[in-house]
């Protein structure tokens, strides 16, 4: 899917979990429901956590620049950075209010509780849908931060109208609490994976996935490769990974050279997905009798 198509779905989820988090924000003040305004809150989180995906995929396809060499690529790892550092803000703030609420609980409107949580199930349904290609087995941290944004708040809407219908039973209004905590572990969950991830790839860590020992034994299984060295291999953005290394091959001529590298590169990016790479070739003279050698000179 390009880029101005997944824009335009981000809108169109946008606009709909503004609605829902308007509604039950509103549904949560006039029920004195803690779960309703936590997953209000949870709702706010996706908001924003879909914002900034549209934002990330918007700066970054503008073209590289002599000072921006790589483009802005890495503004999805500062945006599903920041989705993370979110989640675990409300986390704790939910967290407290749950405490409190256990401690002392109040009557819950459970009719207005189910409405409301219905209508924001459905809505993250419907989200889910225009997310759907950027799922949990996404190469787009930020698309994929958003994804699990909605999905956890579908659980907890799921729960929600669970809680409301217990709570309307029993008349035990301690389970908006309880149901509270549970959002708060949803969104602690979800920000421990997407920081991560996203911390990794600020450290320029190997991307997940792929073995160095492995990319050096591809390598070095190219005939004119003697040896690989200086190896270093790690992500510009979530899908987009680089690699230099130094490779030590027999003293050759240039155009000889070029065809080796042509390999490499068609081996990094069928093999790893690496698409962005700098090699140094590194030359010693052919030994007596070398079969190598003899078919290169």
């Amino acid at each position: 899917m390009d880029s101005q198509s997944t824009r335009k779905r981000l809108t169109i989820a946008i606009s709909l979990t503004f609605v829902v988090l308007v509604a039950e924000a509103v549904g949560g003040v006039l029920s004195n429901s803690l779960a309703l305004l936590s997953d209000a809150a949870h709702m706010f989180g996706d908001v924003f956590a879909l914002c900034l995906s549209w934002f990330a995929l918007k700066i970054s396809s503008r073209p590289t620049t002599s000072t921006k060499t790589f483009g802005l690529h890495r503004m999805e790892i500062f945006a599903a950075f920041i989705n993370g550092i979110t989640l675990i803000i409300m986390a704790v703030w939910i967290f407290y209010e749950a405490i409190k609420r256990f401690q002392n609980p109040t009557a819950v409107d459970s009719q207005i509780v189910i409405i409301i949580a219905v209508i924001g199930l459905c809505t993250n349904l419907g989200v889910l849908y225009f997310l759907k290609d950027h799922g949990p087995h996404s190469h787009d941290l930020n698309m994929k931060s958003a994804f699990f944004h909605v999905m956890a708040d579908m659980l907890a809407s799921v729960g929600v109208i669970i809680g409301a219908i217990v709570m309307m039973t029993t008349g035990w209004y301690a389970t908006d609490a309880v149901l509270s905590a549970g959002i708060a572990l949803l969104l602690f969950w979800g920000a421990r994976t997407i920081l991560s991830d996203a911390v990794h790839i600020l450290l320029e860590g190997v991307p997940k996935g792929i073995s160095v020992v492995e990319v050096e034994k591809q390598l070095t299984a190219i005939p004119a490769i003697r040896e690989i060295h200086e190896l270093h291999i790690w992500s510009i953005c979530s899908s987009i990974y680089a690699l230099s290394a130094h490779a030590l091959v027999n003293d050759q001529k240039v155009n000889q050279v070029e065809s080796v590298l042509d390999e490499i590169q068609k081996l990094l990016k069928t093999k790893f997905n690496i698409t962005h790479s700098t090699i140094q070739f590194e030359s010693r003279l052919c030994k007596e009798g070398e079969i190598l050698c003899d078919i290169h000179h």
